[in-house]
């Protein structure tokens, strides 16, 4: 019995931890939308028709051209655009709440696996809260040093390469063994 329980803690912890990229805002289909979503001295990287991404500040957006100020000014015709991406800062909250997931998953397996016996288990609170905060504040100091991902803004029509990323888990249940599996591809 003691056992079962441990495993669906676990079991919870891992889902909890496991963060799934949120669904992000459709890139425009058409270059003269652009200005939705683009102003002038936003920093882009634009990917030009052979490849090349270019990184650069925008000095003009226009219905059928960009310019951008990289070391010299440079102006792609839309027609010479497959894609422009944009970096969005990353929030920490979810840094937060991984950590504090982790964490405190952490105590409270251990409490769980301590305390059942004892029928003292008054301390467990105090102990899911400290591990909690810390495991938040780890996440919170990792979550800081990555920066925010780049996200597609424009795509050209019949433009390839948009990278998804998975995540899978399954039960494993054999007559040896249950758990787990969790597969993460991108």
């Amino acid at each position: 019995m003691r056992l079962r329980k441990q495993a669906a803690v676990v079991l919870a912890t891992v889902l909890v931890a496991v963060s799934v990229r949120a669904a992000a805002q459709e890139p425009v289909k058409s270059f003269d939308q652009l200005n939705t979503r683009l102003k002038v001295g936003d920093t882009i990287y634009v990917t030009d028709a052979q490849g090349r991404e270019i990184k650069g500040k925008i000095h003009s957006l226009s219905p059928d051209a960009l310019t951008l100020g990289t070391d010299g000014s440079k102006t792609f015709a839309a027609r010479d655009v497959s894609a422009i991406r944009e970096r969005h800062p990353d929030s920490l909250k979810n840094g937060a709440l991984i950590g504090f997931g982790v964490g405190g998953g952490l105590a409270l397996v251990a409490c769980l696996s301590f305390a059942e016996g004892s029928g003292d288990s008054g301390w467990c609170a105090a102990v899911l809260g400290v591990y909690g905060a810390v495991g938040a504040g780890i996440g919170v100091g990792i979550d800081a040093l990555i920066p925010g991902q780049k996200r597609v803004a424009y795509r050209a029509p019949g433009a390839t390469g948009s990278a998804q990323t998975r995540l899978s888990v399954a039960p494993v249940i054999t007559p040896r063994a249950k758990g787990v599996a969790v597969a993460f591809s991108f």
